[in-house]
């Protein structure tokens, strides 16, 4: 595996790759399409030429995002609509295709706007369908093709069950879809100029190396160069611990080289709304759960339950009063943590783990947030020390997506917090983009 740290003098006799041509996009696992985001943060000339996405609401919100006026006057019977979606093997669930009876409970107007707007955005759907002559990649010399691929992490992420990605039986295995459709692509002449992959960094653990660099090597066949490295959102201007393994794969023998981490200016706090709806507040119950006993000894762990439970403001969200030594006049809370010390001080503007985990290290983030996730399992301490989730906005603005971007999407909260949790921080992605077009990318990012 090769990483910028490691990099051999043979590497740098590589001239570096710069893009000059217009582009011509391709995401598979699209999401939303943070690297479209990112390219269009960028004022990078591109196209939309494909995207590869499955999941309803994640198609609903690309086309919200990227396409926000664009209509699709589709004229089909109900039966045709049931017919194409499920050929197509749509997900209501991100994790397998919705079967055919399913399909045909949904109402037809639904239908109607599932169908449009896998029209409106050059959706391939399912993956495991995806041809190499689909991408529809011609006048190479013309057009500068960027393939992403950020494949599902289920199976690879602590929080997974540690399947792996050996085959495409997993989820992570889907990873081997994309070496099939770049192995018909080479078979037709034509290949991606460059490849972006993005994944949780233990797709490079000691249980998944030995599939990682079996990649490396088939991308290598097939003439690519790659160069890969672990990048902390928190580096690139986000006040998060999202911590994520990317690799720039170019064809030919070219040199690529990571962004610089620049200084973290913004905090937590910067990133949150004024004036946030009472819904997001944790009640009382919920707060009781989230301290439960842990395991091992905890000095302060009592005095802070039972000022906890004694909390009552009319039955409304639980405001904190668990003070150091019960003391009025600090300015923090006590929060158990599974160390040496037992709990960890937290100030406003700190992120919290909000679920029960026991053993849980890190269930404090000074003044930044935890890695986001697809469920709202991270929350803020606000000034008048309550706990709150975070809103759709804020995870958006954690994302680096921009506020105008983020009010486009029609899907409701729950959808979009799954997005943000499943998606990619954009300014990273600026960033590795910026080296490819030689950009001033420091300048363009998202605050």
């Amino acid at each position: 595996m090769i990483k910028l740290e490691n990099m051999t003098i043979f590497d740098l006799m590589y001239e570096k790759y710069k893009i000059t041509k217009p582009v011509r996009l391709i995401e598979l696992f699209s999401g939303y399409g943070s690297q479209a985001l990112a390219l269009k943060y960028l004022d990078v000339n591109f196209e939309h030429w494909k995207t590869c996405e499955w999941a309803i609401k994640s198609i609903q919100a690309y086309k919200d995002i990227h396409f926000t006026d664009e209509v699709y006057n589709s004229n089909l019977t109900k039966e045709k609509y049931v017919e194409f979606l499920y050929k197509k093997g749509i997900s209501s669930n991100y994790n397998e295709p919705m079967t055919y009876e399913q399909i045909k409970r949904i109402n037809e107007k639904q239908l109607k706007t599932i169908y449009d707007n896998i029209q409106i955005t050059h959706n391939l759907v399912n993956i495991q369908q995806v041809k190499g002559k689909d991408l529809d990649i011609v006048d190479t010399n013309k057009y500068d093709y960027i393939l992403t691929y950020s494949f599902p992490c289920q199976d690879l992420s602590l929080a997974g069950k540690g399947k792996g990605m050996s085959d495409t039986s997993t989820r992570s295995g889907m990873l081997w879809e994309v070496e099939r459709i770049l192995t018909e692509c080479k078979e037709l002449g034509n290949l991606p100029q460059i490849l972006i992959m993005e994944n949780v960094i233990q797709v490079h653990s000691q249980d998944n190396i030995k599939d990682f660099n079996k990649w490396q090597l088939r991308l290598e066949q097939l003439g690519y160069k790659n160069y890969c490295q672990d990048l902390i959102a928190t580096d690139y201007g986000i006040p998060q611990t999202r911590n994520r393994c990317f690799m720039v794969s170019v064809l030919g023998n070219y040199n690529y080289t990571f962004p610089k981490p620049i200084p973290l200016k913004l905090k937590l706090s910067d990133l949150l709304e004024d004036n946030v709806d009472e819904k997001y507040y944790l009640k009382i119950g919920t707060l009781k759960c989230f301290m439960k006993e842990l395991s091992g000894k905890f000095p302060r762990k009592q005095r802070f339950l039972e000022s906890l439970y004694q909390t009552n403001v009319n039955d409304i969200a639980g405001t904190l009063t668990a003070l150091m030594g019960g003391k009025a006049t600090d300015n923090h809370i006590i929060v158990p943590e599974s160390t040496k010390k037992g709990y960890t001080e937290a100030y406003p503007g700190d992120g919290i783990y909000i679920q029960n985990i026991k053993g849980k290290r890190g269930m404090v983030q000074h003044q930044m947030i935890q890695t986001l996730k697809t469920c709202q399992d991270v929350g803020v301490l606000t000034k008048d020390f309550r706990i709150r989730n975070l809103t759709p906005l804020e995870s958006g603005r954690l994302m680096g997506v921009k506020d105008e971007d983020v009010k486009k999407m029609t899907v409701n909260d729950s959808a979009k917090i799954h997005c943000f949790g499943d998606s990619i921080v954009v300014n990273v992605l600026m960033a590795i983009f910026g080296e490819l077009f030689n950009i001033d990318w420091q300048n363009k990012l998202t605050k």
